[in-house]
């Protein structure tokens, strides 16, 4: 057995059993995979994929125990990397952040700025995506960290840790009729008069909006949602644009910046909402990368703490 037999065995899996995809992301040959695995099984006297022919259909129930096994190994020798180059370099190195536009946006510049200034040579990248899609790059240590509102939290093999608590709000440009409001009526505005205008807010999979569907819902309501995006920078321009009333994240709305717009904080109807950072399971976690960690959470967290939790 060797490693390079375990990371094939990993990334076929994680290309869907897809031996020419797993070959190319590991800069190999279709054939050179497909022998090291067969190589592994006959070694191991067991059959780890389930076959149809030369194509893998799947993993067998001892394949799915070597699976988990071979995760383990390999996020050791991960880790092993990491301890040398912490050892080596201590504040040198990367640091890939996978994140919602929102966090890129609004929540991580200053964050990233006062990093900096500590680890100037630390080479800083932002991944962004949806939720889901970067729970499977941190399971797939594509990025090192993860922050969204959305998902992380229910995803095995990972860690999660509060950052900040929001709640949304409306947007509507100066002329629309709930801009009239007075302070105390729009402190009690209600759903039913959210629903007689148009709604522009977020697609599905970000920031919050599974509570604003359900809020509705709850009420047996039907709102006339004119368009989805997926940050609320897009959202404000069509607000202004006067198509429609937006819902947005709290923190996506700058008095000063958006000085065009009217918001009204809506917290009393789509409730409150946490962000999270999220960290693999297991991991080893780097000086520079455990700073980073206290600079976004509310807890303060020493780091044999945050040891103890990712184990």
């Amino acid at each position: 057995m060797n490693l390079q037999q375990f990371r094939f065995v990993r990334e076929t899996i994680r290309q869907n059993f897809n031996l020419t995809e797993a070959a190319r992301q590991l800069y190999s040959s279709q054939p050179g995979v497909s022998k090291a695995i067969i190589e592994l099984e006959d070694e191991l006297g067991i059959t780890i994929f389930e076959r149809h022919g030369k194509r893998l259909r799947g993993l067998t129930k001892a394949g799915e125990a070597v699976s988990v096994i071979i995760d383990d190994i390999m996020r050791q020798v991960d880790n092993l990397k990491r301890l040398s180059d912490d050892l080596a370099e201590k504040e040198e190195g990367s640091l890939m952040i996978g994140c919602t536009h929102a966090q890129a946006r609004y929540f991580l510049p200053k964050i990233l700025m006062e990093f900096k200034k500590k680890f100037p040579k630390v080479r800083v990248g932002l991944s962004e995506g949806d939720p889901p899609q970067l729970a499977k790059r941190l399971l797939h240590d594509e990025v090192d960290i993860a922050f969204a509102t959305e998902t992380l939290s229910s995803v095995s093999g990972l860690v999660t840790l509060d950052c900040y608590e929001w709640e949304h709000v409306l947007v509507m440009n100066q002329d629309h009729p709930l801009s009239q409001l007075t302070t105390s009526e729009a402190k009690q505005i209600s759903l039913a008069q959210i629903q007689q205008y148009p709604l522009i807010t977020y697609d599905r999979a970000f920031s919050g909006r599974t509570a604003i569907d359900k809020a509705f819902a709850k009420q047996n309501l039907v709102p006339d949602i004119v368009l989805e995006a997926v940050d609320a920078d897009v959202i404000k321009t069509y607000v202004d644009l006067d198509m429609g009333l937006g819902i947005i994240a709290g923190m996506a709305f700058d008095p000063r910046r958006d000085s065009g717009l009217i918001h009204i904080p809506v917290g009393h109807l789509f409730g409150r909402h946490i962000t999270r950072l999220a960290l693999r399971k297991g991991v080893f976690v780097r000086d520079y990368l455990f700073e980073f960690v206290k600079m976004c959470t509310v807890d303060s967290l020493e780091r044999d703490e945050l040891d103890e939790i990712l184990s």
